[in-house]
């Protein structure tokens, strides 16, 4: 799942504090009582674009906030946000909640955030979650969709000699075949392994006809640049991971809730679609400018 591609490459060593301004002084304090409140950022370009949204929509309404992007893995930047390194983060509730613990079960979205409220550590909290999801997600092609009336992960029980690309963890994981036989009584697919988390090759196996349904990230760009169809999962068999602002308690303060609250509000998993579209297209816009459009379309800024 996404952790995996958070982690991929990556060691805890690689902190990698790279900062990149958004307001107020790089030497500044973390937020304590009204000092700079300082917004990290995993490596890849979701996580950054939403920094920098986070950021950019506490100073216009004047929180002084900066961004410390490309912090690194999950370990790296839990660990620096306990340490008061950072302040805020962009998180993602069933990741975060198997993060912090392991044997966690939900899958459900109110059932992984009432199960993350319980294990978040002392000093820490989350906000109101947004609507907004980057997940694994089946997808299938329009003519595909088409041909065989599918819309839903339901659906693809229906469907003779069904075959699948995916990581190779799929094969064994919860949210792979065994649940999609267990939710769903989809059985007999043919399973092809692809390592590379929803990538070019696993994209490339389902547009050409390889594969019938491919494991891709929801949010994928390449969701939208081959018009492909993101099936439904009613029983949820891939753990809800909305994406939630990560805070620490001395940074919290009710302006701060409602100004972040105010952005998840906004946030949906289409949007997120959209914004990865225009950060990966052809013009190559940094994530400061991402995010500014964004925040001024949707009148937050």
């Amino acid at each position: 799942m996404k952790l995996n591609r958070i982690l991929a490459g990556v060691t805890v060593a690689a902190l990698g504090l790279g900062a990149s301004a958004c307001g107020g002084d790089p030497t500044a304090p973390t937020a304590k009582g009204g000092d700079t409140i300082v917004v990290g950022s995993a490596g890849f370009g979701e996580s950054k674009v939403l920094a920098e949204i986070y950021a950019q929509a506490l100073e216009a309404k004047g929180i002084d906030a900066r961004t410390q992007l490309d912090i690194g893995a999950r370990e790296a930047y839990i660990g620096a946000i306990r340490q008061g390194t950072i302040d805020l983060f962009p998180e993602y509730t069933g990741n975060l909640l198997t993060f912090l613990d392991p044997k966690a079960t939900a899958t459900a979205p109110d059932d992984v955030d009432a199960a993350l409220d319980k294990a978040l550590p002392k000093g820490l909290s989350v906000l109101e979650p947004s609507a907004a999801e980057d997940k694994d997600s089946l997808n299938v092609t329009t003519a595909f969709a088409a041909a065989n009336a599918v819309s839903s992960i339901e659906d693809l029980a229906k469907i003779k000699d069904l075959s699948l690309a995916a990581n190779p963890e799929f094969k064994t994981r919860a949210y792979g075949l065994p649940g999609l036989e267990k939710l769903y009584g989809v059985r007999g697919v043919d399973f092809t392994p692809i390592s590379d988390y929803g990538g070019p090759a696993t994209v490339k196996a389902l547009t050409s006809g390889r594969v019938d349904v491919a494991d891709i990230y929801s949010t994928s760009s390449s969701i939208t640049a081959n018009k492909l169809v993101t099936l439904d999962d009613p029983k949820h068999l891939i753990a809800a991971q909305n994406v939630v602002p990560l805070i620490r308690d001395d940074a919290r303060t009710d302006e701060v809730a409602e100004v972040l609250n105010a952005v998840s509000a906004k946030l949906t998993t289409e949007g997120l679609l959209e914004l990865n579209t225009i950060f990966d297209g052809k013009d190559k816009p940094s994530p400061q400018k991402v995010a500014a459009d964004w925040l001024k379309a949707n009148g937050l800024a």
